[in-house]
């Protein structure tokens, strides 16, 4: 007999999906539950209840049996007992690629982490998307993220503060994005209760009494529009109402003096109709029985909000007088409401989905952010299967762009490709133009090598180092490569050739001397390979003139160039740091 918790997602799974994989869910939670065994979470109670907790609020949202199976395991990878690689390689025999692919996914999010820098938020959220790569992976770390501040008050208050603003500055928003309301207010409410307790308490106690009283007033209200729509013909599919959640109640009280008076929907009257046809003749009935508030009328089906949301609000003059908000919408947009992107795995098991796809909506603004458009158009325009549609439901909108950490835990956005060189200079300036060296995850790393995703680089600057005309090879974005040019140009003379270090021997420069053999010249370029990489610039020394089969060794200038010098150049006796000797050779050809 399946625990009584199981039990719940596996009836909610069947409900939405009478074909949805039982035996991979059950299999899923076996797993887990032996994985986790002997493990207690803060709160005294076993692990397998949060994976659980996770895997029913992610049922809530209609999706596939994969994605719930990938929830109840989620946490496998990360907090089981053992060897990770080992895990890793159970798992994916167990279960497959795609289910080893969501859990990794959910792990590497797990990293990130809000520091409470407001100038990072933007980048944070864009990180979180890059690095997921499967829109389900964001899903379901919404839902660890909505069962971990459920179970906050164990924490201490310095991690309950830190966690709630994480959840209220990335993880709500993602859930906004997303257009899965019925996450986003839970998110945003539990923030509320820890980062702002006493007006999140006076809020609660303030609004109790008139949210049963409103309750009581739509349980009047709503038989008599009832009757009204049948009388009309209108295809009407229910009429029911639901209560402001409390953050969001908060900040439109902040807008209007806080005055609980002027808030007309605090408990909002949602009339689900059957086609758009049918939500503007509600909205002419409505009228016609009470009269509106002049400037009240919003129509978010002509123009939906960026995150998809579709439906019309109206305020008006109800029985007795009271003002009250009515919402109008059809079905699948109230279900695209609270479930947003996840509201597809609903409509693809419906009959008539396909026409439901050809129907043309209003886009979003252009103002507004291409990946929520992407989005829309992926449910508007896929005819596939749910488990094909998830195959490309990738999230393709920032392939071209890497999300890297400053030690301090600012995240950099850059192009892919980008080296350090250009993260310098999007840190500052001044850290640009007096870069050394860098380090990528604690180890260092030519000028020139890629950068990736979720990296920590730090930047080494030494206070003589100066841009040089080389560098302009080397920067990849627009900010680096403007300042490399404005200090050149600030600075003529500088950076054009090769410099030498205080110690070595200046001398003017001179143009490339040929060797004279006796069957023709050779002018040496770039005939020196250091430490068998062919492609890093060197240039001969002018104190010692090295020159084939001459013993040679290079020397790591100021500026970070290479010279070729001969073993025994005299000069190279001054050098102090030997670390700045490396070994060099010859290369073949003429």
């Amino acid at each position: 007999m399946p625990d009584i918790h199981l039990q719940k997602i596996l009836d909610k799974c069947q409900t939405n999906n009478p074909d949805c994989d039982i035996d991979l869910i059950e299999r899923a939670y076996d797993f887990a539950k032996k994985i986790h065994a002997g493990q207690k979470r803060v709160s005294g109670q076993d692990y397998i209840f949060h994976c659980l907790g996770a895997a029913e609020i992610v049922a809530d949202l209609k999706v596939d049996s994969k994605t719930i199976a990938a929830t109840l395991l989620h946490d496998v990878i990360d907090d089981g007992p053992g060897d990770k690689e080992e895990l890793a390689k159970q798992l994916e025999k167990e279960f497959g690629k795609e289910i080893i692919r969501l859990v990794n996914g959910i792990t590497k999010l797990g990293k990130i982490k809000f520091r409470g820098e407001e100038r990072q938020i933007e980048n944070l959220r864009k990180m979180f998307l890059a690095m997921a790569e499967d829109i389900r992976v964001v899903i379901i770390k919404l839902a660890d993220r909505l069962h971990n501040m459920q179970t906050l008050s164990f924490l201490p208050p310095l991690k309950q503060q830190r966690i709630a603003a994480e959840t209220l500055n990335i993880y709500a928003p993602l859930a906004d994005r997303l257009g899965i309301g019925h996450l986003k207010g839970q998110l945003e409410d539990s923030s509320f209760k820890y980062l702002m307790a006493g007006e999140y308490t006076w809020l609660v106690n303030q609004v109790r009494e008139q949210i049963d009283e409103r309750e009581k007033y739509l349980k009047k209200v709503a038989p008599v529009l009832k009757k009204e729509i049948i009388k009309e013909s209108i295809g009407l599919v229910k009429i029911h109402w639901r209560a402001k959640h409390y953050w969001s109640l908060y900040k439109k009280l902040q807008r209007y003096e806080m005055n609980l008076n002027r808030i007309y929907d605090l408990v909002a009257l949602r009339v689900i109709v059957k086609d758009i046809d049918d939500c503007y003749a509600t909205l002419g009935l409505i009228h016609k029985l009470w009269r509106p508030l002049p400037g009240r009328i919003k129509d978010y089906i002509a123009l939906p909000k960026p995150n998809g949301y579709q439906s019309i609000h109206t305020t008006v003059f109800c029985q007795g007088g009271k003002i009250t908000e009515i919402q109008i919408r059809t079905a699948k947009m109230d279900e695209e409401a609270e479930r947003g992107i996840a509201a597809h795995w609903y409509y693809t098991e419906q009959k008539g989905f396909k026409s439901y796809l050809k129907k043309i909506f209003t886009p979003a603004p252009e103002k507004e952010l291409r990946w929520i458009k992407q989005l829309q158009s992926w449910q508007k325009e896929t005819h596939a299967t749910p488990e094909d549609f998830f195959q490309s439901l990738k999230i393709d909108f920032f392939k071209d762009r890497i999300f890297v950490f400053t030690p301090r835990g600012d995240v950099i956005d850059l192009p892919e490709g980008a080296t350090p060189l250009d993260f310098a200079y999007q840190i500052h300036s001044d850290i640009g133009h007096h870069y050394q060296g860098a380090k990528a995850d604690g180890r260092m790393i030519a000028l020139t090598t890629p950068l990736h995703n979720g990296q920590v680089v730090e930047i080494i600057t030494q206070k003589n180092a100066r841009p040089s005309q080389d560098w302009l090879k080397i920067a990849k974005t627009n900010q680096a490569l403007n300042k490399i040019r404005q200090w050149l140009s600030k600075n003529p003379g500088f950076g054009e050739t090769t410099k030498e270090a205080d110690e070595i021997k200046k001398e003017p420069p001179k143009a490339e001397q040929p060797i004279k053999t006796a069957t023709r010249q050779i002018v040496l370029k770039s005939e020196v390979e250091v430490a068998g990489d062919q492609k890093i610039t060197t240039a001969l020394a002018k104190c010692c003139h090295p020159k084939p089969p001459d013993e040679i060794i290079g020397y790591i200038t100021l500026h970070q160039r290479i010279t070729i010098h001969n073993r025994d150049c005299k000069n190279l006796a001054k050098i102090k740091d030997q670390k700045r000797l490396v070994s060099v050779n010859w290369k073949t050809g003429s």
